[in-house]
């Protein structure tokens, strides 16, 4: 029972997205009723709509079945004092009056195609047991109940399952006289899956003709309403389905259907007496933008933070959709420009990207601006502003997925550079604590059998910068971490900013010396401590500092990092 509820009080239910099952049970429901009307009533026969993972898609395809479905009129109460019920005369005309296909493919998953297409079997075999009562149906033959059969046994060949939600669709149209709903959910799982694992193209070609027959041309069929991550390319899947409407997440329509608006959110806080956590809510899960709505809230990460709110704030949300293709590509050798990108998020600074809506799987090796895109449509980025011409200012949305981000680096330096997680938490902790000796002695121990200084040659400063940027990535949420910005009379290079007020901030100057060709170590030392001297005056005289005395912040130390090819020093040798 959450904080000061009452005996009857609704609860929260989690790991369910059945819309009896949760509202049977006096489960806490956030109202997207409405959906039904804006489905129905739009113009197209066939919606893509594609969401992240987690952000009610399912759920809402459940809601759709109960309402619409002629086969669960019994269930029509679970709307009364729902907003739907309002509009009396669309319900009248509309509730439970169709057949209602509901089918998704979330866990089509596989190490190969064989695997994965044992998963669409099965999905497709429960579809029909759950409309096994067809098989006393006086209005179909006998050859098509044979049809149903050799598919509940499992035993259709792979025609079979190509046609099923086709037949499908005409069984129930001639068993209730009655139109047809289709709902496919997660359709892009297995297409995903298949580029990952390398069945891409097996699994474009069940999924084709598996849309196309029971989408396109079909006389049984009222609507049809399918959700994903991506809109895959027409060319490579939705050929001859030329009357789906798409409506991904910059689109107006359904804006507000998917994901909590901030209005939702306060209502679940008041309701769970919660309203304290506002603030730090907002910080961690809100942030997205869909179409013209924006201050959309992650429902999963919103759903587990009430459940569970005494364990504090936590990244609940990870999409393990296209994780592994977004940290395949993150962590590749040659994505210099990218992992600078990333840091600039991290930072929290916007970055302008085309976003390509038609998603072509087979271009995302070569066309690298792809990643963008998929960032955004699978939830790690959001539309800051759009600029126009299919071009989107993109930012991290909130605290939660910036961890997400921090963690990705992380484990891009333990991968590529093969730094242990314990040194980066230990030697930034001395750097927080103001240990600067510790700090220094730490730092050279990760970069000592790390990075390359020839690998730094062409831009040594900027690629230190970002290097040490991403040992900072460790960083909790207590701190603010920004780089090259504005403050004083110039722009610093790194400001670590605690939220604390009493705690230390930090400024970082960081430069860079190259040893002469035949130069002597006295010498070389002494332009060392002569850079390390600049980089202290620098900060002093260019008033680096005034952000964080701007914040209130009375605690500042102003660390000078020069790198001597790869060594880093914070102090003169032998001061």
């Amino acid at each position: 029972m959450q904080r000061g509820a009452m005996k009857d009080q609704k609860k929260i239910i989690r790991g369910k997205s059945i819309f009896e099952f949760v509202l049977g049970r006096n489960g806490y429901y956030v109202d997207k009723t409405l959906l039904a009307k804006e489905f129905l009533s739009n113009n197209d026969t066939v919606l893509v709509v594609p969401r992240p993972r987690r952000f009610g898609k399912t759920f809402n395809l459940s809601m759709l079945e109960y309402f619409f479905d002629i086969n669960k009129k019994e269930n029509a109460h679970l709307f009364d004092d729902l907003k739907i019920t309002k509009d009396k005369a669309f319900c009248k005309a509309h509730q439970s009056k169709y057949a209602v296909i509901n089918i998704t493919f979330k866990n089509s998953k596989g190490i190969d195609w064989e695997s994965c297409f044992q998963f669409m079997k099965t999905e497709i075999t429960e579809l029909y047991r759950n409309h096994d009562y067809l098989l006393e149906s006086p209005n179909l033959k006998e050859y098509e109940k044979n049809d149903i059969k050799k598919i509940i046994l499992g035993e259709g060949s792979r025609n079979d399952y190509i046609y099923s939600l086709f037949k499908l669709s005409q069984y129930l149209y001639a068993h209730f006289e009655a139109k047809v709903i289709i709902l496919i959910d997660e359709y892009d799982t297995p297409i995903i899956e298949g580029f990952s694992k390398g069945f891409y193209d097996e699994a474009i070609e069940f999924m084709r003709p598996l849309l196309g027959k029971a989408l396109k041309d079909n006389l049984h069929l009222e609507k049809g309403l399918i959700t994903g991550i991506m809109r895959i390319a027409k060319e490579s899947l939705f050929s001859g389905l030329n009357n789906a409407g798409v409506y991904t997440l910059t689109s107006l329509a359904f804006s507000d259907k998917f994901g909590f608006t901030e209005e939702e959110m306060k209502e679940i806080l008041a309701y769970f007496q919660l309203e304290d956590y506002f603030d730090d809510v907002k910080k961690w899960y809100d942030g997205y933008r869909f179409g013209d709505t924006t201050q959309i809230y992650n429902p999963w990460s919103i759903v587990n933070f009430v459940s569970r709110y005494e364990e504090g704030f936590k990244a609940w949300w990870v999409n393990t959709g296209s994780d592994t293709l977004i940290r395949k590509r993150i962590t590749e050798p040659d994505v210099e420009n990218t992992y600078n990108t990333l840091q600039n998020l991290i930072l929290g600074q916007t970055i302008e990207r085309n976003l390509y809506e038609n998603f072509s799987f087979p271009n995302f090796d070569i066309q690298k601006e792809l990643l963008w895109t998929l960032l955004t449509f699978a939830g790690y980025l959001t539309v800051a502003e759009p600029k126009g011409d299919d071009k989107y200012d993109l930012r991290i949305p909130n605290y939660e997925i910036r961890r997400v981000f921090k963690d990705i680096v992380v484990v891009w330096l333990e991968v590529e550079y093969r730094v242990v997680r314990f040194h980066l938490e230990r030697t930034v902790q001395h750097l927080l604590n103001n240990r600067l000796k510790s700090f220094e002695e730490g730092l050279r121990q990760i970069m000592g059998d790390t990075i390359s200084y020839w690998d730094t040659a062409a831009e040594p400063e900027r690629v230190y910068q970002a290097y040490v940027l991403g040992v900072l990535a460790i960083i909790g949420n207590d701190y603010l971490v920004r780089s090259n910005r504005e403050s004083g009379k110039g722009r610093y290079d790194v400001m670590i900013m605690p939220f604390d007020k009493s705690r230390v901030g930090i400024l970082m100057e960081i430069k860079q010396v190259a040893r002469n060709k035949n130069e002597k170590q006295a010498s070389f030392n002494e332009r060392i401590n002569k850079t390390l001297r600049e980089a202290r005056a620098q900060m002093e005289l260019k008033k680096y500092y005034q952000e964080l005395v701007s914040h209130q912040i009375t605690t500042i130390v102003k660390v000078p990092l020069v790198f001597a090819e790869k060594v880093p020093y914070v102090f003169p040798i032998d001061d």
